[in-house]
């Protein structure tokens, strides 16, 4: 990965930025777009917190968006994006309708409700001014792990946190992940170390520890949050190519195939897994069928390898009876 950042921002026309409360134990990540992506997005979870949603699907008339918002905060978070709205309607970014700008922002968020932080924050959330402030952060570089909408991330055995990862397909387009590790279930096999992305892994990027040669029955029993707390897995999934809402509707779809290559589990009843993917039309697709493909493969496994960088990256909340981190456990490289 020496050429690339190994982040999404390898994505020509992508910057993103991170704010968040550290007593709030809670932040948001926003990834902007030089000019309107064309979008769409995929909701695979039961229990979903989203929006601007419905406006990504291939029949609607928006033809791209400004600005996509994967924070936490549960409900509440989903103010982030209305910071969001504020920060590119000062800078006259949106659609213009007569003599009005309306920036277009999507947004999921995650259940970082029972974390320990202090969630009382009187009569509004500040998950508005925590947009505001993570898209005057936007640019190439970012922090990962326990930052932005990762900050209060957990997995059931392991903190979660933010993640990122990117890769080139052999047509030579650019696909990169940004993912909020927030899962229901593990993200590593059994009691670890090893990652269920470990096959996946470039150079040791997520710990360098590869995958078993064997998953014995036992490693492969599902643990979880369990009871009626929600847990999420959030992921936006951007590349350079050009593609048609349609494309980016079944890139979106394709692109769910890493939390389940990251994750045991995914989907669930309790989970809200939401991803979006969003094209930036810097480089047409040649042969489509193949490019295509290529795309929606390099899409996946960037998902899982995001979403194993998500907890390698992370640093333990300060609260009584927060979970470990990875590096906590296991150090910071390869065994």
């Amino acid at each position: 990965m020496t050429s690339r950042r190994n982040l999404i921002t390898d994505v020509a026309g992508v910057t993103v930025g991170n704010a968040e409360d550290a007593a709030l134990a809670s932040g948001v990540t926003v990834a902007l777009f030089d000019s309107p992506a064309v979008a769409s997005c995929a909701v695979m979870g039961g229990a979903p917190g989203t929006r601007e949603t419905d406006l990504l699907e291939p029949d609607k008339m928006v033809p791209g968006i400004h600005g996509i918002v994967l924070a936490g905060g549960s409900a509440f978070g989903l103010d982030a994006a209305s910071g969001v709205q504020a920060y590119l309607r000062e800078r006259h970014i949106g659609f213009q309708i007569g003599t009005v700008c309306i920036p277009i922002v999507s947004q999921a968020v995650v259940f970082d409700m029972l974390n320990g932080g202090n969630k009382d924050w009187g009569r509004y959330p500040p998950y508005r001014e925590l947009g505001y402030a993570a898209a005057e952060k936007a640019g190439s570089d970012f922090a990962l792990g326990t930052a932005g909408g990762g900050f209060g991330a957990t997995t059931v055995n392991l903190k979660g946190g933010l993640g990122s990862a990117s890769a080139v397909t052999p047509s030579g387009h650019t696909v990169g992940a940004l993912v909020i590790v927030n899962s229901i279930a593990s993200a590593v096999i059994g009691a670890g170390p090893h990652f269920w992305a470990g096959g996946l892994e470039e150079g040791a990027e997520f710990g360098g520890k590869g995958h078993p040669t064997h998953v014995a029955p036992e490693e492969r029993k599902p643990v979880w949050k369990g009871g009626p707390q929600p847990a999420t897995t959030i992921a936006l999934v951007a590349t350079d190519a050009v593609l048609t809402k349609a494309q980016a509707k079944r890139l979106a779809l394709s692109s769910h195939a890493g939390f389940a290559r990251a994750l045991r589990f995914s989907h669930g009843l309790f989970d809200g897994d939401t991803l979006f993917t969003a094209a930036t039309g810097r480089k047409a697709l040649g042969d489509e069928a193949t490019d295509f493909t290529y795309l929606t493969v390099a899409a996946a496994d960037c998902v899982a390898r995001a979403i194993a960088r998500g907890v390698y990256e992370a640093k333990a909340l300060p609260f009584e009876g927060a979970l470990p981190a990875w590096r906590d456990k296991w150090g910071g490289g390869p065994a």
